[in-house]
């Protein structure tokens, strides 16, 4: 009786201490956020920015430290793919609170790139938007004079988990 007493013990105290490492010990996961590519959802988390308001904007949004990291603005065209995020429209989950952000070059492709050069859209005639799904349908928009597409010289860090056709 007194060994499954010492038994029983000694498994409650592995059990709270895996329970504590795996608390403690695992860093925090950044949360996913949807988006577009090539006309399908996909899920993809933001971790630095180059500048320190999108930073908190962002940070904001998931609840998760997104850190401000000012040289990725210096970074090469050559590294940088595009994501396109709207400033007004259809609401949504996207960082200024409307629809999801449209991604360029998924994995797969040859210009995959994790960072991203910010691309900020803007319907004309905001009772006339719509939901866009891939870049094609937005530069569509912006060459039918629907939007404008403004580039502020931001760099985020915006690493796909899931993309049409594959995932981490």
């Amino acid at each position: 009786m007194v060994r499954n007493l010492i038994v029983a013990g000694l498994v409650v105290v592995l059990m709270a201490g895996f329970a504590l490492a795996s608390t403690y010990l695992t860093p925090p996961l950044t949360p996913p956020v949807k988006g577009y590519a090539e006309g399908q959802e996909i899920e993809f988390i933001h971790t630095e920015a180059s500048d320190p308001t999108v930073a908190r904007k962002l940070t904001d949004m998931k609840g998760k430290l997104v850190l401000t990291v000012p040289a990725l603005a210096r970074a090469p065209e050559a590294m940088l793919a595009n994501v396109y995020v709207f400033t007004n429209g259809v609401k949504g989950g996207g960082p200024l609170g409307f629809q999801p952000d449209v991604f360029d070059n998924p994995p797969g492709t040859d210009g995959y790139r994790p960072l991203r050069a910010l691309h900020l859209v803007t319907w004309k005639n905001e009772s006339s938007a719509r939901e866009l799904k891939s870049v094609a349908e937005v530069q569509a928009a912006e060459t039918g004079g629907e939007v404008t597409i403004e580039r502020p010289g931001v760099v985020i860090n915006m690493p796909l988990l899931t993309w049409p056709g594959g995932r981490r």
